[in-house]
């Protein structure tokens, strides 16, 4: 996406070596037009994958999840990093460990959200080392549910994440992939490259 690469550009701040901000549009303030054709284009990969669920992990995947079940006219699930006290219910969980924060936290779905009659749609933000959405992979094998594929905003090729999971035979497709960010520089890879690599 051309559209996702200039906002990037324009809006995106590098913070070292391996971290890029873009909470200008999409994970602090939401730029909701932009989000839509974001979830339009998913929708537009995964359209024959018979997709009946849109999974993600909060908060910041929630937005262009919602936009993806709303082209597809599925439901979307988010998994929870925190249990609330309305969450009583059998849940299937994760722990992730997130490089960001440096920190250990559990994503968990109420088993009424997923089962086996399911096919499900991972949609994130980013995918940087994998953590996130190998574990959304997980609790997704739990369910019996089958796997139409992993959509994501922004990978970042240098980190293992996407390769790891392509290694499983995963489709992945990321609309904007990011080779480096050395001296502070956004260095996008040839998506149509990367993206259909299996």
């Amino acid at each position: 996406m051309e559209k996702l690469i200039e906002k990037i550009r324009k809006e995106g701040t590098v913070l070292g070596e391996d971290i890029l901000k873009v909470d200008r549009f999409l994970n602090h303030q939401i730029d909701p037009l932009f989000m839509d054709e974001i979830g339009r284009e998913f929708a537009r990969r995964f359209r024959d994958d018979r997709v009946t669920k849109v999974l993600t992990a909060e908060s910041s995947g929630i937005a262009p999840a919602v936009m993806t079940g709303l082209h597809l006219g599925v439901p979307v699930v988010f998994a929870r990093k925190k249990k609330s006290v309305t969450m009583t219910d059998a849940l299937y969980s994760e722990k992730v460990f997130s490089f960001t924060k440096k920190s250990e936290y559990e994503l968990s779905v109420s088993k009424k959200f997923l089962s086996a009659d399911d096919r499900v749609l991972i949609i994130d933000d980013f995918l940087a080392n994998g953590q996130a959405a190998g574990a959304l992979v997980k609790i997704t094998e739990k369910s019996g549910a089958s796997l139409a594929g992993i959509g994501i905003v922004i990978e970042k090729s240098f980190q293992e994440g996407g390769s790891l999971l392509r290694k499983q035979g995963i489709r992945v497709e990321s609309l904007a992939i990011i080779e480096s960010l050395a001296g502070g520089v956004i260095h996008f890879a040839d998506t149509k490259r990367e993206v259909y690599a299996r």
